[in-house]
């Protein structure tokens, strides 16, 4: 009996924790970082000290609820660079970061964000844009990529990802697949690419570097 209570305890502890976790999720998917910790706390059906005891600060709890999400953005990054054609390797990350994140407002939240919730999270962002813009840099060279392409240009598509959060559940992903098809199309290189305006240094302050941050 004695060595069943802490067992019992440790079961009850996971069982809160995945619960919080999969509020959190939830809630952060649904409508992005303002939530609180006491609207986690409701939905989980914890009480606030138990949601404080298992996730001290909302920094905690936003690190662990996205590390699933920056596990599958770091694989579909890692796929798309090992494959032999870079242009179709890009297109790839495009397509599938866009229908990953479209499911998740949070995410792009935090990933979009000029402060975003940690110094992990930070220099988890920075890694996965200079991995895209290595390979950006291949496919342009490939000629499958307009010469004209900044990283800018992603994360301008990343930000209009964030206005399909409006769409109804059940078209999200039918409209990230188009956006995303008229991205590719946008980015591919062409004798009909139009001269492009002046790009918005959107990348900058996410990089730590001044100005627009070139393919390559």
């Amino acid at each position: 009996m004695t060595e069943q209570l802490p067992r019992m305890l440790r079961t009850d502890a996971r069982h809160n924790r995945d619960r919080v976790l999969e509020a959190a999720r939830a809630l952060f998917a649904e409508r992005g970082l303002d939530v609180t910790m006491r609207e986690i706390a409701r939905r989980a059906e914890v009480g606030p000290a138990t949601l404080y005891r298992r996730f001290p600060t909302k920094q905690a709890l936003v690190d662990e609820a996205f590390a699933e999400e920056r596990r599958r953005c770091q694989q579909i990054l890692e796929d798309g660079s090992a494959d032999p054609d870079p242009w179709r390797g890009f297109c790839s990350v495009v397509e599938r970061t866009i229908v990953l994140n479209v499911r998740n407002q949070g995410f792009v939240d935090a990933f979009l964000s000029v402060n975003p919730p940690q110094e992990a999270f930070t220099a988890y962002r920075s890694s996965q844009l200079r991995m895209f813009a290595e390979l950006s840099g291949r496919a342009m060279e490939a000629g499958g990529l307009r010469r004209d392409f900044v990283i800018d240009d992603f994360v301008l598509v990343l930000q209009a990802v964030r206005g399909l959060s409006t769409t109804p559940p059940a078209q999200r992903t039918a409209a990230a697949r188009r956006l995303a098809a008229l991205a590719i199309d946008a980015f591919r290189a062409s004798d009909a690419n139009a001269r492009l305006p002046r790009p918005a240094p959107l990348a900058a302050g996410m990089l730590s570097v001044a100005g627009a941050v070139p393919a390559r």
